[in-house]
């Protein structure tokens, strides 16, 4: 492994860290999903340095996109069963 990719990974492995952190800590919900989509999506960067191109782009979809998407449409649906 050559020292760019070694850099870029520890760069990249901080970045997810730090995002899994703000979703812990922060209190607004709809930003607490954004940040977990970022860690997904630092994932799939991740394996795509890795030479997992098929796994990358798995997480991609399911893990940052899907999952994000299902996310924010039952916050919709919570919070509009509390208005009626």
């Amino acid at each position: 492994m050559n020292t760019l990719l070694f850099a870029m990974s520890i760069l990249l492995s901080l970045a997810m860290i730090g995002a899994a952190f703000v979703a812990i800590r922060v209190k607004r919900i709809s930003m607490a999903i954004l940040a977990a989509g970022l860690v997904s999506l630092l994932a799939s960067v991740l394996f795509l340095f890795l030479a997992a191109p098929d796994v990358a782009m798995t997480e991609a979809a399911i893990g940052s996109g899907l999952t994000t998407f299902l996310f924010f449409f039952v916050l919709a649906r919570i919070r509009g069963e509390k208005r009626d």
